[in-house]
């Protein structure tokens, strides 16, 4: 068996790990309302399809980091949403938002921003390191 076909099947053994769906976006800019004058955020969707999300490092208390936040303290806690490896182009800062999720009720909504992206030669799927949204 070639490394290409190893390869292939564990690729295609990843993806159908991937039951929910996502989408991310990408920061645009911001555009200003001509009458108010307010600003409004514009993003760019980068990807839409499906994904897995993963604590990364197996537990909550291995993937969990304090971080002092002005006179609060925080629990930011790491974790891995896998793509598809023919998604590219992905970029810190880019925020997943799951769209779906067959397993976790409690997934759907709930967006992470990217802080890595992994590249690897034998890769069986796009792993994103990122970090939950709770505002």
């Amino acid at each position: 068996m070639s490394l290409t076909s190893t390869l292939a099947r564990g690729r295609r053994a990843a993806e159908r790990l991937m039951v929910d769906q996502c989408v991310i976006r990408r920061d645009a800019g911001t555009t200003y309302d001509p009458e108010t004058g307010y600003p409004t955020p514009s993003t760019t969707e980068v990807y839409a399809g499906k994904c897995r999300v993963q604590q990364a490092g197996g537990s909550a208390a291995g993937s969990a980091s304090d971080r002092d936040v002005g006179e609060a303290l925080l629990l930011v806690v790491r974790l891995e949403v896998q793509l598809p490896i023919s998604a590219v182009g992905l970029q810190v800062d880019d925020v997943v938002e799951v769209t779906t999720s067959v397993h976790d009720p409690d997934l759907p909504g709930r967006r992470f921003r990217v802080r890595d992206v992994s590249h690897k030669t034998h890769a069986t799927a796009r792993r994103l390191g990122c970090e939950e949204i709770t505002s």
